[in-house]
């Protein structure tokens, strides 16, 4: 049963990435566009997020309550060691919900309206950039729990320039979903070409920053390269996601949305795996060398084996629904 519950863990995380971070890069996307285009990008963007948008952070709490049932050592190293990213993310979160509901809702429209959309839209950009920070935090080895002072414990194991290069690689990864998601939601062929020349510029980004990750791990003595092409199952994920480009981009002429959108996530849980596969089943690494492994630090069995049965149990009644929400609205908007 523990590994149904990683199994769990991974699905959720991977999928408040495609889902959640899509809905982030909503707003990536609407600050980017150019001026003449913004109210359109936020009339498709509404369409595309506005009846599930609450949804997409379910995988969130689905994850934070499987490390905190299942493994409360690693949720309690985490929680400590990088609470401040934590609650800027969060609060970030809340914020950006706060914006968008008062912006979509409110019915008098007024100059608030433009304090809505910069905090709607800066909220996009700090949601994920703290979000990549924590993860990379986890591999890192800079979070030290011997430290001495304030700075070195709770600062300096995640402002670092790694953590901040893989904040803007997270960026980059939500504005390219949101605008590949996007296209769909259009019957306008004008529009639907913008937001295809902004997933392409966006495709350019998301390597730049990738490039910028690498060097930013090879300058902290962080074994990246190997992670990701030491082992035959990394290099066929990177393989994978980079041939997959070339079906991307005949998506793209042929205005198929729906192969754009399965490619942009098949890419994206390459990109993860890769990532992720090597230091499996250690989730966080510890400036001492050592490690807190899913497969060690783990809570009791009794407890891992109510919450794969919850888990399980959870999955038939409440994805049948989010899957028929997700459709019915989608009808609704057509």
């Amino acid at each position: 049963m523990l590994y149904v519950v990683i199994a769990y863990l991974w699905a959720s995380i991977c999928l408040y990435i495609l889902l959640g971070g899509a809905d982030f890069g909503a707003g990536i996307v609407e600050l980017v566009s150019k001026p003449k285009h913004r109210k359109a990008v936020r009339a498709i963007m509404y369409r595309a997020i506005g009846p599930v948008w609450e949804a997409n952070h379910m995988w969130l709490i689905i994850a934070i309550v499987i490390l905190f049932v299942g493994f409360p050592e690693i949720y309690a190293a985490m929680s400590v060691y990088m609470h401040i990213p934590l609650v800027l993310m969060l609060l970030g979160i809340m914020a950006r919900g706060t914006a968008f509901a008062f912006r979509h809702y409110d019915a008098v429209t007024d100059d608030l309206q433009r304090v809505y959309s910069r905090v709607f839209t800066s909220s996009s950009l700090v949601t994920p950039f703290f979000l990549g920070i924590i993860a990379a935090a986890t591999v890192s080895r800079t979070i030290d729990t011997e430290a001495a002072d304030f700075l070195s414990a709770y600062v300096f194991s995640w402002f670092n320039g790694f953590g901040i290069s893989v904040g803007f690689f997270t960026i980059a990864i939500c504005g390219y979903l949101a605008a590949v998601f996007a296209v769909g939601e259009t019957p306008e062929e004008g529009e639907r070409r913008m937001l295809i020349r902004l997933a392409r510029s966006f495709i350019l980004i998301v390597v730049v920053c990738g490039a910028v990750v690498f060097l930013m791990a090879h300058r902290s003595e962080i074994p990246l390269l190997h992670w990701i092409f030491g082992d035959i199952w990394g290099q066929l994920a990177i393989t994978a996601a980079s041939v997959s480009l070339i079906g991307l981009f005949i998506a793209f002429k042929r205005r198929n949305a729906l192969w754009m959108r399965l490619l942009a996530g098949f890419q994206v849980v390459m990109i993860l795996f890769a990532a992720t596969y090597q230091h499996y089943p250690d989730l966080v690494l510890l400036n001492n060398g050592s490690a807190l492994s899913l497969a060690d630090h783990h809570g009791g069995l009794a407890s891992i084996e109510a919450l794969g049965w919850a888990l399980l149990c959870g999955s038939v009644l409440i994805l049948p629904a989010l899957f028929y929400l997700m459709y019915a609205f989608r009808g609704k908007t057509k």
